[in-house]
């Protein structure tokens, strides 16, 4: 009985965080009552919990986590400062006069948006606020319209240099090193997040390349779902240009000092940030009251990514002092398939995960746990975490607990069903498990770059 001691943490936790409190204290605060309750019981040795003050320590000086805040201030400032806005607008006008021309000009901010800000909700509220009205008035079909909004919103867990991504690598990293050690390699290879960067260039272009197919095939097939702007208004080449090229130069220049080992991830997610708001500034969209609103939005969100990263430390701490790795580890050995049906089962559980928990808490909960032991198994890191990214992204989706589905649901017109928007993301859905299907047969379209550039 005291070997599932760990199982009921976990169970606990879960059911705790559907009843709606808070993330990081549910972590912290029931892994120190099962601490307490195990030290009083003699199953839990009080002396690990020394072990806190050093992790959390770790957590503050992690210089690789320094890039959170400065992709989130990068994203923000190009949404806050309406440039993202005034990208979507000049991208309508020269494509909204072909058929499906709309949603395609969705895909391609939405694209942007999501390798600069890299949140979920973020981009989702934001495209859904700044798109869908248009596209609704404009004709289009709303299940179109609001599936293509919510599939190009969960980008930002793909398309690097993504938060999502950062947070994935630095954790695989870690777990890289223990599956090596496990093994008996004492000077392991290590995996970086440039890694990961580079790793998800390519599915990552793929899925926008389905989107748009998809959106084209439709508009072809059935215009009325994606109708040709008849009224669109002129735009010159110039606008177009003024307009997309700053904030695509400035992602290049992020990726590529990444991908070309010019820079370091922090080191390119500075670059960003300084970049970004010099651009507000040259646009003439930055003032104090943008600037203030920015901040706040960047240290809320950077607090709440440390808070829960804090609070999966003292969970993981618990967790292992229980013996759950150990636990872990000899049920995945015992399962029959090997590695192939403890990595399906992990998908599936992750999938599932995806519906009641936040891809930061299932980055700092989850993957410490399972990673390690899949890694040890023969897995390639970089596969896993883009296999891990894309199923999350695909669980964000899905009906009826997506998160993207809440976000847009949340700032929809109040006429549009819910049942449209269920039936829109489904099409989507499916191209993603496409996809996923593609990196289980043929695992380079991961691994291929990243092999390449070193």
């Amino acid at each position: 009985m005291i070997e599932l001691i760990p199982v009921l943490l976990f169970v606990c936790i879960c059911l705790v965080l559907m009843m709606g409190y808070p993330v990081a204290f549910t972590l912290a605060g029931t892994a120190l009552l099962f601490a307490g309750l195990g030290i009083v019981g003699g199953v839990f040795d009080a002396g690990l919990l020394s072990a806190m003050p050093t992790r959390i320590f770790g957590t503050m000086t992690n210089y690789t986590l320094i890039a959170v805040p400065l992709f989130v201030l990068m994203g923000v400032m190009l949404e806050k400062s309406r440039i993202a806005e005034e990208l979507l607008e000049n991208m309508a006008k020269a494509f909204g006069g072909l058929p499906g021309g709309l949603g395609i000009s969705v895909v391609i901010v939405g694209m942007l948006l999501a390798a600069s800000t890299g949140i979920v909700g973020a981009t989702v509220v934001t495209m859904g606020l700044m798109s869908l009205p248009t596209m609704l008035k404009r004709g289009y079909d709303p299940a179109l319209a609001t599936g293509s909004i919510c599939a190009t919103g969960t980008l930002g867990q793909i398309i690097p240099p993504s938060i999502a991504l950062v947070l994935l690598g630095d954790v695989l990293s870690s777990a890289y090193q223990q599956a090596q050690m496990k093994q008996g390699i004492f000077n392991p290879t290590p995996v970086s997040v440039g890694d990961l960067f580079m790793g998800a260039v390519i599915p990552g272009l793929i899925l926008v390349g389905l989107y748009i197919g998809y959106i084209l095939i439709t508009a072809i097939a059935n215009p009325e779902k994606a109708p040709a702007v008849k009224d669109q208004e002129a735009i010159s080449l110039q606008e177009i240009l003024g307009s997309l090229l700053p904030p695509v130069a400035l992602i290049v220049v992020v990726l590529g000092s990444i991908l070309s080992g010019a820079a370091t991830p922090t080191e390119a997610a500075g670059v960003g940030a300084f970049g970004a708001t010099l651009l507000a500034l040259a646009k003439g969209k930055l003032n104090r009251s943008i600037l203030a609103d920015i901040t706040r939005s960047t240290t809320k969100v950077t607090a709440m990514v440390f808070t829960i990263l804090i609070g999966a430390s003292i969970f993981s701490l618990v967790f292992r002092g229980f013996g759950g790795d150990a636990l872990i580890e000899e049920f995945f050995a015992d399962l029959p398939g090997g590695v192939i049906a403890a990595t399906a089962l992990v998908m599936l559980v992750i999938f599932l995960l995806g519906f009641i928990l936040d891809f930061i808490e299932i980055t700092f909960v989850v993957v410490p746990i399972v990673a390690p032991v899949l890694l040890a198994m023969g897995l390639d890191p970089v596969w896993l975490g883009i296999m891990i990214a894309i199923n999350l992204q695909t669980s964000f989706l899905t009906p009826p607990f997506g998160f993207a589905l809440f976000y847009l649901r949340g700032v929809a017109p109040e006429g549009l069903a819910t049942s449209d928007i269920y039936r829109g993301v489904i099409p989507f859905i499916i191209l993603q498990l496409l996809l996923l299907g593609a990196l289980s047969i043929w695992p380079e379209l991961a691994t291929w770059l990243p092999a390449q550039m070193k």
